[in-house]
């Protein structure tokens, strides 16, 4: 039996996937590689020693999920695939609702057919909008301020519906807070097309001289510097998290909804200092305008995580920086020209 992972060849997918090679799982990619390169899973299989097969095809395309779930009968699903950034998602909305609502809709209804009911989501910190109190736990309300955020939510209710229809779903919802960094070896990591949308990438591309300067959102922020606060999570934790959720799924039944985060928020100007200091490298920044959609600060509470699933991050700051970094500078051009 297999593990599908959708989206497998992006930044999150391709770490989670070498985690299952190196669990000794078999993989199956879904990528229409729309925002992802197959370079990614080449250099996978090189770190695992083995390989995951690649399915080009997009999760709206009923009839190619349907052949590649006949082919390689999953065990259960690790869905990444869908549109990921809230600035494009207030520009364009409808193909956010058609990516990520009717692209999940269209791969559970294929799951079902085959009988497989086991599902890992990736959901999102932003599904609970401007938070009224710090950490945040999942019990908080809900309400995204943006598109991409109101897509996780709706799916997140979708597979709601779907567990209570059906008690023969096995469901984990997983909030991620903000992944940065890579893999330790320097070959796998976050490959952004065009001008990044995340502050991680932002500050390593400056730093490699990609770009001339970092553009700081806002510093008037009710904060502790003025400008937004985050919970930074290491990509490698973030993927041992699947790993984890998989295993909770196997063990026993329902739908569990946790937040992935270390709990810890920093602020833009703390990261971009920690990012100078810990590799010993200037990035010059300026202060811009405040982005529409952009909160405060959002950190995690994620105590439910180490309960349910048994996981917790173990990788600090420090590993954070010097990880991002060698993957930049070591792939200054992401996986372009391979």
């Amino acid at each position: 039996m297999s593990i599908l992972v959708t989206g497998g060849a992006g930044y999150i997918g391709s770490h989670t996937v070498l985690e299952l090679l190196q669990a000794g799982q078999e993989v199956v990619v879904v990528d229409n590689l729309s925002n992802a390169s197959p370079v990614a899973l080449k250099r996978v299989a090189e770190l695992a020693g083995r390989q995951a097969r690649l399915e080009v095809a997009d999760i709206r395309d009923r009839s190619a999920l349907r052949r590649i779930f006949d082919d390689c009968r999953p065990a259960a699903v690790v869905h990444f695939a869908g549109l990921k950034a809230v600035g494009e998602s207030c520009d364009i909305p409808l193909a956010y609702y058609q990516n990520n609502v009717a692209g999940t809709a269209t791969l559970c209804e294929v799951m079902a057919e085959v009988g497989c009911k086991r599902l890992v989501f990736s959901s999102s910190a932003t599904v609970y909008g401007d938070p009224a109190s710090l950490p945040i736990r999942e019990d908080f309300p809900t309400g995204a301020t943006n598109p991409y955020g109101r897509t996780k939510l709706f799916i997140e209710e979708m597979l709601r519906d779907l567990h209570t229809s059906d008690s023969e779903w096995r469901i984990a919802l997983l909030r991620y807070f903000n992944p940065i960094g890579a893999h330790e070896s320097g070959r796998i990591g976050e490959n952004p097309n065009g001008i990044p949308n995340n502050l991680f990438p932002f500050i390593t591309q400056v730093a490699v001289g990609k770009r001339e300067r970092l553009s700081i959102f806002g510093d008037d922020y009710p904060t502790v510097d003025g400008t937004g606060v985050r919970d930074y999570i290491h990509v490698v934790d973030l993927a041992l998290g699947h790993l984890r959720a998989l295993e909770r799924l196997e063990r026993e039944p329902g739908l569990v909804c946790v937040n992935l985060g270390t709990g810890q928020g920093y602020s833009v100007l703390q990261m971009v200092d920690a990012f100078q200091r810990i590799n010993n490298i200037a990035v010059p920044y300026r202060i811009v305008a405040r982005r529409p959609g952009d909160i405060a600060a959002c950190y995690a509470d994620p105590s439910l995580a180490a309960e349910e699933l048994g996981w917790k991050a173990e990788r600090g700051l420090e590993e954070m920086c010097r990880d991002g970094w060698r993957w930049q500078r070591q792939n200054p051009n992401g996986y372009a020209g391979e």
